[in-house]
């Protein structure tokens, strides 16, 4: 009984760790994608087979990102506090739930179809590369970037096989959202990430270009979910769901200058979960309600 206690103890420490709750970011993504592939209609148990999936590999990517990321983590006074630099859970520990994650992730996809196996090891791979890219290229944002890129086409094999064009441009879309609020993001890391020579485009660029950088990837981001819209023969649900996102984005951007960043954590915790959740929920009634 007292094994089982410790066990959920430490279950709690690591959903703390890897914030478990932002799995709010993606999932939506993978969601819209189901209603779309399914034309409104998914069957039940594919619905819950990609959710595990979902969220066992976000899992997965974050318990990766958090282990190889220890010592980096432990010099940084932002992440210094996380739960392994600070000792509240051992690196055992931490590689026992990570595991457990991908165990999960690889049970959901052989209940997926059989390409979703064939292809499965893509996005792992994705998440054990990932955390490094920042040791040796400021491009390391699209490491992160290509994570929600695969989102919408994992989602589409998993269902039918295919990568179709018009899910291609949601996940391209997808991409330089996350890498257009990633970019902001670490501007929070800037002072340390040049003083451990930690590649990123604020250490690279600078506050202001960074910005200004982000919001092209913001705009083109805008642009090729309008494109996936067309492709796809979207209803038209799913481009005011488009639209939303814009002024969404626009006020996301607005929060913060290379004069003021106070908003900053706003601008990315708190408006990007917004921006995904609202997008989502758009296309997912146009397609149940076929407009």
């Amino acid at each position: 009984m007292s094994y089982l206690k410790t066990l959920s103890e430490n279950f709690k420490v690591y959903s703390e760790a890897i914030k478990l709750e932002h799995s709010i970011f993606a999932l939506p993504f993978a969601l819209l994608t189901l209603f779309i592939v399914s034309e409104g209609s998914p069957n039940f148990a594919t619905f819950f087979w990609i959710i595990i999936a979902m969220v066992s590999m976000r899992t997965f990517g974050m318990g990766t990102n958090r282990i190889i990321d220890k010592e980096i983590d432990s010099k940084n006074p932002r992440t210094s506090n996380r739960a392994l630099p600070k000792g509240l859970i051992s690196l055992n520990q931490m590689l026992f739930f990570t595991s457990l994650s991908l165990i999960l992730f690889v049970i959901a996809v052989f209940n997926l179809h059989s390409s979703a196996v064939k292809y499965s090891p893509i996005p792992i791979a994705v998440m054990i590369i990932y955390p490094y890219l920042k040791r040796f290229t400021w491009l390391a944002h699209f490491g992160l970037g290509i994570v929600y890129l695969i989102v919408p086409s994992a989602v589409e094999v998993a269902i039918n096989g295919n990568i179709s064009p018009g899910i291609l441009f949601l996940g391209i879309g997808a991409m330089l959202w996350v890498v257009g609020f990633d970019i902001l993001y670490a501007i929070n890391d800037l002072e340390v990430d040049i003083k451990q020579n930690i590649y990123s485009i604020p250490a690279k660029f600078g506050i202001k270009k960074s910005l200004n950088i982000s919001r092209v990837c913001h705009a083109i981001s805008v642009a090729m979910l309008f494109l996936a819209g067309i492709v796809l023969g979207a209803g038209l649900l799913f481009f005011i769901g488009v639209i939303c996102t814009k002024i969404l984005l626009i006020y996301e951007q607005s929060l913060i200058s290379h004069k003021n960043l106070k908003k900053l954590n706003m601008a990315f915790f708190t408006m990007n979960g917004v921006i995904s959740f609202v997008f989502g929920i758009f296309v997912i009634l146009g397609e149940v309600l076929n407009l």
